[in-house]
């Protein structure tokens, strides 16, 4: 990591399975809130108890992000990045075997686990594989694979819905994974990280699980138990025990799945929050718009044309993401991830105005808005969250940002699909008023945000490394709609 010249070159064989699993994966989760009605109709389980599909998968991917890392460098990334693949097979093949909704969401949680690990291990593979400028290179080109597949997953899993059912985007991405597995083996070398402490933090896994089940359940059903019901509460305080159990557990361990005296680094705390909050707030839309665009009482679209409807919410971000460096060094990092969230919070604001009466091209503004946003503060924030950390600590800072990527995704997912149902969804009238919740939800979560841009409105970056750079060009792989 400390060669900032051309450095080594990775070879085409890692780089293009890695870019290839990584561009399989996202394409897949992007596509699954698409495919959430014609799923339901298939099994019978309503869209609002099928949000499991979406939350349960970041739910898994919060608690593995950090130990699947952690598993590679101390038993071969080759190794647990192959493992990966494999899990994220079997959970393919449960999923299209599914007749229940129940199967669907099983499955879906274990491809949290297997995504998470693909991600992760794969990026340990490019950056152990290159060094230097080169490093950035090969980062650069696995984040746009990931972009590219976000931005795919939603058009290529709306075509399917009619060539083939909704199973054959499962189908299809476990051949694709499949045959990523001798690939692994013949281009990619083995190596792990021999100075790691080879205690893996399990019980700190396992907490991490049990603080956002509980909350994510509480949030999903409080409006129907009652926010002040004993299981609403009790939800909440099981979720708060884990929290304590957790800290307490991570004091003790010798490779804690988060070192707390990271936590100190206001910074670096700042711009986690930002990080969550933009990752929450693009998955909550994409989620509560796939069904209102898809839904008979409102725009009546196909899983195609929702496919379509959300490509500049997700194109945008694709597009803004590169240029967001020069812009940060020209205007400065504060007021860049400023602008970026009080743009979205005024997008999200229209959208608050949303009524029956609404077509498509009303949406396209705000949405354009958002994406735009969102790429001004993602990319910067994630930058921030390296920076703010002595070199010997980005790696533990970068495992505290995706995991928040994660918790981001599904709590506010949760929270907003809870607002969302919660107005009814019979009529145009219903599903408009809680499209109109949901998205003024969002616009104060993002106007709050503004705030935490004002402490990187003191910080003033190194020269920037090639991992910086690298943590910017990730940024998006946890970020887009899941």
């Amino acid at each position: 990591m400390a060669d900032e010249g051309r450095g080594t070159r990775v070879g085409s064989g890692v780089l293009g399975v890695t870019c290839l699993s990584t561009l399989v994966v996202n394409a897949n989760t992007s596509a699954v809130s698409i495919l959430l009605p014609a799923i339901s109709e298939d099994v019978g389980m309503s869209t609002d108890t099928l949000q499991w599909a979406v939350t349960g998968y970041s739910l898994v991917g919060a608690a593995v992000i950090v130990t699947a890392g952690a598993l590679g460098d101390v038993f071969g990334r080759r190794r647990v990045f192959i493992g990966g693949l494999l899990l994220f097979v079997a959970s393919c093949v449960l999923i299209a075997l599914s007749d229940t909704g129940g199967g669907v969401i099983a499955g879906r949680m274990i491809q949290g686990a297997a995504g998470s690990t693909i991600l992760a291990c794969g990026l340990s593979l490019l950056s152990v594989a290159a060094t230097g400028r080169e490093q950035m290179r090969a980062v650069s080109l696995w984040g746009a694979s990931a972009a590219i597949g976000a931005a795919a997953g939603p058009l290529v899993g709306g075509a399917l819905v009619d060539l083939t059912g909704w199973q054959g985007l499962f189908w299809i991405d476990a051949a694709i994974a499949l045959a990523c597995v001798p690939l692994t083996l013949r281009a990619v070398g083995e190596s792990r990280d021999p100075l790691r402490p080879r205690s893996i933090d399990w019980l700190g896994t396992v907490l991490v699980a049990l603080v956002l089940a509980p909350v994510i359940l509480a949030l999903s059903q409080g409006p129907a138990w009652g926010w002040l019901s004993a299981a609403t509460l009790g939800c909440f305080a099981v979720a708060v025990a884990a929290a304590f159990g957790f800290v307490a557990v991570e004091r003790r361990v010798t490779a804690p799945l988060v070192d707390l005296r990271l936590l100190r680094n206001g910074l670096l705390v700042g711009a986690t929050l930002a990080i969550l909050i933009s990752s929450g707030a693009v998955n909550a839309l994409m989620y509560v718009l796939s069904l209102y665009l898809q839904n008979p009482a409102t725009l009546a679209m196909s899983p195609l044309q929702a496919g379509l409807a959300t490509l500049p919410a997700v194109a945008g971000m694709v597009v803004v993401a590169p240029l967001t460096s020069r812009i940060c060094a020209r205007f400065g990092t504060g007021p860049v991830i400023a602008t970026g969230f009080a743009l979205t919070a005024v997008s999200f604001g229209a959208l608050a105005f949303v009524d029956p009466s609404w077509r498509y091209r009303a949406f396209v503004l705000p949405l354009v808005g958002m994406a735009i946003g969102m790429g001004l503060s993602n990319n910067p924030a994630s930058s921030v969250a390296t920076t703010a950390v002595p070199t010997e600590q980005v790696g533990a800072a970068s495992g505290i940002s995706n995991m928040a990527r994660y918790v981001g995704a599904a709590v506010v997912t949760a929270a907003v699909a809870s607002v969302y149902a919660s107005a009814g969804t019979g009529s145009a009238e219903e599903l408009a008023t809680g499209l109109s919740r949901s998205s003024l939800l969002l616009a104060l979560l993002s106007a709050a945000a503004v705030g935490l841009a004002f402490l990187a409105r003191r910080h003033r970056a190194r020269h920037p490394r090639v991992v910086d750079h690298a943590a910017a060009a990730a940024a998006p792989v946890h970020t887009l709609p899941v």
